[in-house]
């Protein structure tokens, strides 16, 4: 996917780009292809395929849920700033706030940030399940969203307490999504979420298989939750 096709493909869906965030785009695959040599942030640095399969598909997440009604966002995992980021540049008036528990990551994190000058950003070097717990974090977000990060159960458990009543959990899958979405049905019971949709596509040129599951917090994530460091991904909530 070209620059122009990213443009067109992101126009059709409502979301128009000026001048300005298009450069911040470009300027972004720059500085994750530059430093990506010094460091491994991903496999992807073909510049067609950073934007189909970064970009884009970052942004994928605006097409079933409306970010100009969201205000703060959590991204777990984020590693190269994916989804999150892509969601920033496109919508400018986020609060955005990335945990990861790797600090070489967070260092080219906030480098980018002060690169692309980027407002309304912040970057915690925890682990998900300790930063779930921390009084100033927990339940405070309008969205919480993973992408690619682990199965679905394991997600909820990081992601869920952090939203606030009401608020959403996105999550960001490939392909066996439904596997993990039957997997996960106690797990959002115990959380306090419910499953609102699934909804699946395609990536343009590509036809590999995309789904943004949508979960509710319906109700208070009890205080047990998320588990220590480590015990979610071991004993899943499945």
């Amino acid at each position: 996917m070209n620059v122009q096709e990213f443009q067109q493909e992101l126009k059709k869906r409502g979301i128009t780009l000026s001048d300005h965030q298009l450069s911040q785009f470009e300027r972004y695959f720059h500085i994750l292809v530059d430093w990506n040599e010094r460091m491994n942030l991903t496999a992807i640095t073909d510049k067609e395929e950073v934007y189909l399969k970064h970009f884009f598909d970052s942004v994928s997440a605006a097409f079933y849920h409306d970010f100009n009604s969201v205000e703060t966002v959590v991204d777990i995992g984020a590693g190269a700033g994916f989804p999150s980021l892509p969601l920033k540049i496109c919508f400018p008036h986020l609060d955005v706030t990335i945990v990861d528990s790797l600090n070489k990551r967070i260092t080219f994190l906030h480098a980018l940030a002060e690169e692309l000058d980027l407002t309304g950003v912040s970057f915690y070097h925890d682990r998900a399940e300790t930063f779930g717990k921390k009084k100033e974090h927990r339940e405070h977000f309008d969205v919480a969203m993973a992408r690619a990060v682990a199965r679905l159960p394991v997600l909820s458990e990081l992601c869920i307490p952090l939203v606030k009543k009401d608020g959403t959990f996105l999550a960001m899958k490939g392909a066996g999504a439904k596997d993990e979405l039957s997997e996960s049905k106690k797990a959002f019971s115990l959380l306090g979420g419910e499953l609102i949709e699934a909804n699946q596509f395609t990536l343009p040129q590509e036809e590999s298989e995309r789904s943004i599951i949508k979960i509710k917090k319906v109700k208070q994530t009890p205080g047990k939750f998320p588990r220590k460091p480590g015990t979610p991904n071991k004993q899943p909530l499945a």
